[in-house]
C-alpha cells in the first residue's frame, strides 16, 4: 500500500511536479515552520511530533508519532484515511497555511521523508485518538509528576511554567496565569475546568490561539491531574 501511494507522487512529480527533493529535503521541512507560509506560524511537525520509534503513541507532545505513518491505514483516528489530508488538517488548523500542493517539490520531499522512517512492512491498524467530548473536572494528582508531564508536554510551546520564559508562542500564554483572564472571560465557571477544556479540545475551544488538543491516549487523565497540581490549580 505504501509502495502504491509513493509510486503515484513519484508519477504525479514526473507529470509536471518537477524533481522530489529528496528525503533530506523532507526532514528539514519537518523540522522547520516555513513548510507553511504563514509568517504568523511559529510551528513545525517536530514540534508536536516525534519521528523516533517508541513503545508509546505519544512522546507527550500532542500529535502521535510518524515512524511508520505511512503504513496507517487511517489518521486523527477515524478522520483522515491518507497521510496527505493529515497532514493538510495540521497546515489549516495549527499552523496557519493553505493544503498541500500534490505536486509541489515539499509535499514529495516530505513524504520521502515519512517513507525513509518507516518500516518496510504492510499496512498498520490507525491508532487510538480519543477525544474527550464533555469535559469534567478530574482528580489532582502528585505535584512532582506534573512536572514532568509539564517539561513533556507543555514546555515547548509554552516556556517555563509560571514564567513563560522561553515560550515559542507569538502571544506567551503564562501558565498557571492565564486562568486570571479565564475567570474574566468565564463568570461562574472553574478556571481550571477551562484549562482541562483548553487541553482537551485545543483551538477548537474557540477562545483563540492554534493549539492542538491532546487525546486520552496522549494524555491520561491522571497525568492532566498531576499538570493541575504542579500548576497549582
Amino acid at each position: 500500500m505504501r509502495g502504491a501511494a509513493f509510486a503515484a507522487l513519484l508519477f504525479a512529480a514526473a507529470c509536471g511536479g518537477g524533481d522530489t527533493s529528496g528525503a533530506e529535503r523532507g526532514e528539514e521541512l519537518f523540522d522547520s515552520p516555513s513548510l507553511s507560509p504563514s509568517s504568523l506560524n511559529v510551528f513545525a511537525c517536530s514540534t508536536c511530533h516525534s519521528a523516533d520509534e517508541g513503545s508509546d503513541i505519544s512522546n507527550g507532545a500532542p500529535g502521535y508519532r510518524l515512524f511508520g505513518a505511512v503504513n496507517r491505514t487511517r489518521f486523527w483516528g477515524e478522520e483522515y484515511d491518507s497521510v496527505r489530508e493529515a497532514a493538510d488538517a495540521c497546515l489549516i488548523y495549527f499552523m496557519k497555511g493553505d493544503a498541500l500542493d500534490p505536486e509541489d517539490d515539499d509535499f514529495h520531499a516530505l513524504y520521502e521523508y515519512l517513507v525513509s522512517i518507516a518500516p518496510d512492512e504492510g499496512p498498520a491498524d490507525p491508532l487510538p485518538f480519543t477525544v474527550v467530548e464533555n469535559v469534567v473536572d478530574v482528580e489532582r494528582g502528585d505535584a512532582a509528576r506534573g512536572e514532568q508531564v509539564y517539561e513533556r508536554s507543555c514546555r515547548d510551546c509554552h516556556g517555563d511554567a509560571f514564567t513563560a520564559d522561553g515560550s515559542i508562542l507569538r502571544t506567551e500564554v503564562n501558565l498557571p496565569d492565564i486562568t486570571e483572564d479565564y475567570a474574566v472571560m468565564f463568570p461562574g465557571i472553574d478556571p481550571s475546568l477551562v484549562v482541562i477544556e483548553k487541553v482537551r479540545h485545543g483551538r477548537f475551544f474557540n477562545i483563540g490561539g492554534e493549539m492542538p488538543l491532546f487525546s486520552q491516549e496522549a494524555l491520561s487523565d491522571a497525568d492532566l491531574g498531576a499538570l493541575l497540581s504542579y500548576l497549582e490549580l
